[in-house]
């Protein structure tokens, strides 16, 4: 009897603790689904002072203004580090272009400068990291070059290691082509190679790229000259794309076994078999664009989702985001739809770390608009709109961890 007494007061003293418990989680707030976001944007003629911040809400995809992060010249490109702590940017500012390296805050959505170093080309239009995060890349679009820019210890950057100008045929449209303009930057999954797109001469050339070293060497894969009869190297190591194409931004399934090439001056998107060693073969160019479709149109941006099942696409002029279902054995494309932005140019679109939202910068309308994405059909659902953006360009979200 003793011990059945005991053991009744053990049972009564945990339960208490067990109601004590949820108690206290109950009042506890849920675990936080929000994200720091910063949007750079043009300064020149507008009212934007540099890169803003904002709070998003992954639940209700809202957006909220934490203010200006930092004044600073035309960012019109931003990257975050992937341990947070700090962000780089290109100042895309002519002549007087530079890439930008701040300190982050992430109480605050405050921005420190730490150093700015020319960009070593006019007119920087996009910037990345390699996969070890030593090194930034950037595309230089006026001047058609790129550069290697090493990560210091306390994040500032180092002098550049590596400096390139993409070189060949030009493409056939005289105002937009008169020569190289290198409009996006990245690396392969194996950080062995760096894919430049490059308007201006309709390629997107691959690069061999020493992690070790931060440097660029062109790709000695040759190729038949069929004309000439002979090998030559210059050509091997790229992706060609019709004459007048224009690629402007790349995608590369999560595979890495396919690569999706924007077309800026024709508003397509091209498939091709990717292949690190330079055989790239093209499989698929589709239209961006409804058909029927005959006003001014630059297509922008171009993602994937993170599942893979749908590509995206941001039309200027049409102002639309294209929605293309993928074929994940074959990484073909088909149109499902095109969904209006809800403003005017949106030069660029993020989806958030979630999955479930697509923001829009409408440049020209000064807003950002956020859509939920349909998980079953790629389908866009306008769900909050903030107005007063000033000149919006590019949004990223800080990673999480």
């Amino acid at each position: 009897m003793k011990i059945t007494r005991r053991l009744f007061a053990f049972l009564a003293f945990t339960a208490s603790l067990a109601v004590l418990a949820l108690a206290g989680a109950a009042g506890r707030p849920a675990a936080s689904h929000s994200y720091l976001a910063f949007v750079g944007t043009y300064t020149n003629k507008t009212d934007s002072k540099g890169i803003y911040a904002y709070e998003f809400d992954a639940e209700t995809g809202k957006l909220t203004a934490k203010g200006l992060a930092v004044e600073t010249p035309d960012p019109s490109f931003i990257a975050i580090h992937p341990n947070g702590k700090f962000v780089y940017a290109v100042n895309e500012s002519g002549k007087q272009s530079a890439v930008s390296a701040f300190a982050l805050d992430a109480q605050s959505g405050k921005l420190t400068l730490l150093n700015q170093l020319p960009a070593l080309g006019e007119d920087p239009c996009y910037i990345t990291f390699d996969k070890t995060g030593k090194y930034v890349l950037i595309a230089n679009y006026t001047s058609g070059n790129v550069a290697v820019f090493p990560i210091l210890a306390d994040g500032r950057l180092g002098e550049h290691t590596a400096l390139l100008t993409d070189a060949g045929a030009v493409g056939p449209n005289k105002k937009r082509q008169e020569g190289p303009h290198a409009h996006w930057i990245g690396v392969s999954a194996s950080n062995r190679f760096a894919y430049v797109s490059d308007l201006g001469l309709d390629r997107v050339f691959i690069y061999n790229f020493d992690s070790s070293k931060g440097t660029l060497v062109r790709g000695d894969a040759p190729s038949l000259d069929t004309k000439a009869g002979s090998a030559k190297s210059n050509d091997a190591f790229s992706a060609t794309l019709s004459p007048g194409t224009g690629p402007r931004h790349v995608a590369f399934s999560p595979d890495g076994n396919f690569m999706y090439v924007l077309g800026e001056l024709q508003s397509t998107v091209t498939v091709f078999a990717n292949d690190a060693r330079g055989t790239n073969r093209q499989l698929q160019r589709i239209s961006a664009l409804p058909e029927g479709f005959s006003g001014r149109n630059d297509a922008a941006e171009i993602a994937l989702h993170p599942s893979g099942r749908w590509l995206f696409t941001s039309n200027r002029g049409h102002d639309t985001i294209a929605v293309f279902a993928v074929d994940p054995q074959k990484g073909t494309l088909r149109k499902t739809g095109d969904f209006p932005t809800g403003g005017k140019e949106p030069r660029h679109f993020a989806i958030d770390p979630t999955g479930h939202f697509l923001l829009a910068e409408n440049q020209h309308s000064n807003s950002i608009v956020v859509f939920g994405i349909d998980s079953a059909t790629g389908a866009l659902t306008q769900v909050s709109k903030t107005e007063g953006v000033p000149s919006p360009i590019c949004l990223v979200f800080l990673p999480t961890h």
